[in-house]
């Protein structure tokens, strides 16, 4: 599958492992909920490693946890949760986390822009025909009301 990552499209060389599924090799994530439970085994086996969170998790459960960590993906459950914009945010400007950020779920390509502004810079679409289109979406707008998180200095 590819996937947007730093505005290319890319093939994607992670690999989500269920809760209830027996550990791959190779670059991995995981829920938190996996993570706060094997979080010792897999620090002692993958030298790649996420953490899926979604909108009703903490981010600050993993604040401690960043330097591990080369992946952070936010789950969109619904198109109408936006929790997860509030997630990159605080990843980016409270934490200074500089690894992947990456979308997942349930999200439109138009809400890319969007997402890039609060420190999202991966996406992984549903549709791989989508991809094109929120590629292009990223240059929607030129003049911006508010400050995007690259706009701090902590990032």
């Amino acid at each position: 599958m590819q996937i947007i990552k730093d505005r290319q499209i890319i093939d994607d060389s992670w690999s989500y492992v269920a809760d209830d599924a027996e550990l791959k090799t190779g670059a991995i994530s995981v829920s938190l909920a996996r993570w706060n439970k094997d979080k010792q085994q897999l620090l002692k086996s993958h030298k790649k490693l996420g953490v899926r969170i979604g909108p009703a998790d903490s981010v600050a459960d993993i604040a401690d946890d960043l330097t591990d960590l080369s992946l952070v993906e936010l789950d969109f459950p619904a198109f109408a949760d936006g929790r997860i914009f509030s997630h990159a945010w605080l990843l980016r400007g409270r934490y200074n986390y500089q690894g992947e950020i990456r979308a997942t779920g349930h999200f439109m390509p138009d809400q890319v822009f969007y997402l890039s502004r609060v420190g999202v810079n991966a996406f992984r679409l549903e549709e791989s025909e989508d991809l094109s289109a929120a590629l292009i979406t990223l240059n929607d707008f030129t003049v911006n009301y508010q400050k995007s998180i690259h706009n701090y200095s902590v990032f």
